[in-house]
């Protein structure tokens, strides 16, 4: 097998849970797509196949010091209270909890990547192959696919693990992500190849 490390993004109790402050718009689309069931089913089978697992999940100080005023993304969590750190809104949603032996990487802007501990994670642990899913197929999921791509990994996407706000949106950021990835069904992924 590949050295492999599963990444899990974004599925926080703010962005999944169904009495989660998004719950009229990514939640309806998780619980539609059974996004959290395919993902803890995914997550048995790359433990089952020795592969790594990391959670990323976005969250910012109380205070919001590390949210960009400017963005229009984290400007409305500043304004809405959400993706607090050490709060229940940023703890990975309870049906796919992680585990002690897991890791745990916190960002505090789209990107899995960007001034996050990932980078030395891969190093660290020689890593060939990201395979990931997440919430928003169009935010955390595209960034990290490319950048994945760009770091010379070879990436793979699990589509029915992944939501966006609306079905379209979902299914354009997977139309766009194939340039960069293989797409394929949780289900169909062999974790031991």
């Amino acid at each position: 097998m590949k050295k492999t490390l599963f990444l899990v993004m974004d599925m926080m109790n703010d962005l999944v849970a169904e009495d989660g402050f998004n719950a009229q718009t990514y939640g309806v689309e998780v619980k539609e797509r059974g996004v959290l069931d395919s993902t803890k089913a995914a997550i048995a089978a790359a433990r089952s196949a020795g592969a790594l697992i990391g959670y990323v999940r976005v969250g910012f100080s109380s205070d919001y010091r590390e949210a960009p005023e400017a963005s229009p993304i984290f400007s409305g969590a500043r304004k809405n209270g959400i993706f607090q750190l050490g709060t229940w809104g940023t703890e990975v949603h309870a049906s796919i909890a992680p585990e002690p032996q897991d890791f745990d990487i916190v960002k505090h802007r789209v990107s899995p990547f960007y001034a996050t501990s990932l980078e030395a994670i891969l190093r660290a642990t020689k890593v060939e192959r990201i395979v990931m899913c997440g919430v928003s197929t169009n935010g955390v999921v595209h960034s990290g696919a490319r950048e994945a791509h760009d770091r010379d990994y070879e990436v793979v996407i699990l589509e029915d693990c992944c939501a966006g706000v609306t079905p379209d949106e979902h299914m354009h950021a997977i139309a766009c992500l194939g340039r960069y990835g293989q797409i394929v069904a949780s289900t169909e992924f062999d974790w031991a190849a």
